[in-house]
């Protein structure tokens, strides 16, 4: 069509030319006009013509480059700009001249759409290779592979993957897709590769990236000449002369509580508690709370702690150490004979820890043996009978205590090595010394929910607001119980309402006693300390529904962090140990499925009816091999299930 011919014409040759002439002539004419394309220079065009006019013929780009513009030379000219779309626009009959900044964004595009192609023929070749390496085994590409892709290809397809990893990617960039279309779709496909890269290690912690959850203390520093002011700030107070002692596992350094008990004038006891006190200058919505509070809850996994707070802060200058003057917030607990908390009132000053004692040291000087914890044996006796008669009036109200013993999971060797090994067992047993602290948590955080409340102040409430049936009170330690007993419950939720907690029993219950590792601790305490010196409340209801409304996100994704983690250790160590024969007890059945607890390993596993022998219901000891282990999916299955060798196995839970 006419649309289509170009201004230009030529050669004109005599009508009578034969069909055979006519051909080699037009050969003659675009060989030479190739010739002459080759020599031919648009880009010099360009900087003539930029800037002097806006648009001309091909005839006078012709005039540039030579003086004998001929229709070949002509055309050649043509076709040269025609290919120069960066700094001609063809509209014909004339080609525009583009301006500069034109011509910058086309060679911008044109570059993107060069390394594009690069990406999706490149990438896709090593995202190939990776996957197959780490599928099959096999070597990864070397660095000579590497180095013979182009570096732009190799930064891409890297972004690429770690962004996956990390979950920090653009939900409508298709780069992703377009070189990995021809792999499988499984769940963690960029950690795989990275792996396979050798980007990331073996076991590297990709849960802690999606939920923006930094682990370690790099992220403190940042924010030094915060914490630097927080450590200058002088002590202030009046010294509470008690002897506190705390108690907690040997490896802790972030000291929150601690307490001092005496005779009660009537009968019962007087609890006084210690607690660390970040929140009496915290500053609140300065740049180190906002990271403070994205980090929301400390996480203690296998591989290393990782502090809400900056490590110098909640293990450093806030932490309970004897010896060491700390302000505190002092919860004072009046509690009857039978267990009922009187009053509990707080107050702010200074306390000076006599002791820091572990669980260990305090149940075996519980047992009369001599340990660091025998000078202050009076008082442990004394806060064992409070938190004795705690737990039975709880109980009376209803509570449902599970206990389980804790578990251990011990890495021998780097985490970041493949050669880690995983080691499961149980912390070292201590019931009693666990019991005192964990009934007086109980007490001063039902207290001061009920304190609070009463001075018409919102807190952050801990809730689990359901109605169970009142056989569901107790103490429940057999997996079977304790599989019938959850049923009845849903989880703990925070909310600005002062509504039950059935768990412990409790009508109000808000955290107080761990401000060092829960912002809504830091966040209740700061809320009592402002009612103590103001009479007023810090933050209204309102104000705390909406810092709760992101903090209970960043606690969902922590706590996401700390439970996937935590499995995915244990599951590497089920690997590890191979196939073995596992110890069991059937806890749970529907139509098609049957549960089986593992005690030994704390796991929970479900399998089909027909994996299962004759006989099998809840309550039946069994043992299992597990099949299919992923510890990065959290998925593992059972291959196998028989009933024990001996038959007394199944009148009690198998031991591990």
């Amino acid at each position: 069509s006419a649309s289509r011919l170009l201004p230009w014409s030529g050669p004109q040759n005599a009508p009578a030319a034969t069909k055979d002439s006519a051909i080699a002539e037009l050969e003659k004419h675009m060989a030479r006009r190739a010739e002459l394309t080759q020599g031919l220079d648009p880009l010099e065009w360009w900087e003539l013509a930029q800037g002097e006019m806006s648009q001309a013929p091909a005839e006078w780009f012709a005039g540039l480059a030579g003086d004998d513009a001929d229709c070949d030379l002509v055309a050649a000219c043509g076709h040269a700009l025609l290919a120069c779309k960066t700094h001609f626009k063809f509209q014909p009959p004339l080609f525009e001249v583009l301006d500069a900044e034109k011509v910058a964004k086309k060679q911008e595009e044109q570059e993107r759409e060069k390394s594009r192609e690069r990406l999706l023929k490149q990438g896709t070749a090593l995202v190939k290779a990776l996957w197959n390496s780490y599928e099959q085994g096999g070597t990864p590409p070397t660095e000579k592979d590497l180095a013979a892709l182009d570096a732009d290809v190799l930064e891409n397809v890297r972004a690429l993957i770690m962004q996956r990893v990390t979950g920090q990617y653009a939900p409508d960039d298709t780069a992703w897709e377009k070189i990995t279309r021809a792999l499988p779709d499984v769940p963690f496909m960029g950690l795989r590769l990275a792996q396979a890269w050798g980007l990331v290690g073996p076991h590297y912690n990709a849960w802690a990236d999606r939920s923006g959850y930094e682990m370690g203390d790099e992220w403190s520093k940042s924010h030094a000449e915060a914490i630097e002011a927080l450590t200058a700030l002088p002590e202030e107070g009046e010294l509470n002369p008690a002897p506190f002692i705390s108690i907690d596992s040997a490896t802790t350094r972030d000291i929150d509580d601690a307490f001092h008990i005496a005779p009660r004038e009537g009968g019962g006891w007087k609890l006084t508690l210690a607690l660390a006190c970040p929140a009496l200058h915290w500053p609140f919505e300065s740049e180190l709370d906002k990271a403070v509070r994205m980090r929301a809850t400390s996480l203690y996994l296998p591989e290393g702690v990782s502090n809400m707070l900056p490590q110098s802060l909640g293990e450093g200058h806030y932490s309970l150490f004897a010896g060491e003057t700390r302000p505190a917030l002092l919860v004072s607990c009046e509690i009857a004979p039978t267990g009922e908390l009187i009053s509990c009132t707080p107050s702010a000053g200074l306390a000076k820890l006599a002791a820091n004692l572990t669980y260990e040291d305090c149940e075996a000087a519980l047992d009369g043996q001599e340990t660091p914890a025998m000078p202050y044996l009076g008082q442990l006796r004394l806060a064992l009978e409070l938190a004795e008669a705690r737990q039975d009036f709880r109980v009376t109200s209803g509570a449902i205590i599970i206990n389980k013993p804790d578990q251990s999971i011990t890495l021998l060797g780097d985490p970041d090595s493949a050669d880690c090994r995983v080691v499961l067992g149980f912390e070292p047993e201590a019931p009693r010394a666990h019991l005192i602290v964990s009934e007086q948590m109980i007490a001063a955080n039902a207290g001061l929910a009920a304190w609070a409340d009463n001075q018409g102040a919102a807190l952050i409430f801990r809730t689990q607001n359901v109605d169970v049936p009142p056989e569901a009170a107790g103490i429940w330690t057999d997996p079977l119980d304790i599989a019938r007993i959850v049923k009845f419950l849903a989880p703990a939720a925070l909310d600005t309402a002062p509504l039950p907690h059935v768990g412990v029993g409790e009508a109000r219950y808000a955290t107080v006693t761990s401000p060092l590792r829960r912002y809504p601790d830091l966040i209740n305490e700061a809320q009592i300390l402002h009612l103590l010196e103001h009479g007023s409340p810090r933050w209204s209801k309102k104000e705390l529904e909406q810092i709760l409304l992101f903090l209970g996100m960043r606690l969902d994704a922590a706590q996401t962090v700390q439970r996937l983690r935590t499995r995915y250790w244990k599951l590497v160590a089920l690997q590890q140990q191979g196939d073995i024969w596992r110890p069991g007890i059937i806890t749970d059945e529907n139509d098609s499925l049957l549960t089986i607890n593992f005690p030994c390993e704390q796991l929970i596993v479900r399998g089909r009816r027909p994996l299962f022998p004759e006989g099998a219901r809840p309550g039946v000891n069994v043992e299992a091999r597990l099949g299919r282990i992923s510890p990065l999916m959290g998925d593992v299955a059972l291959a196998e299930v028989r009933l024990p060798a001996s038959p007394e196995a199944n009148s009690e839970s198998a031991p591990c």
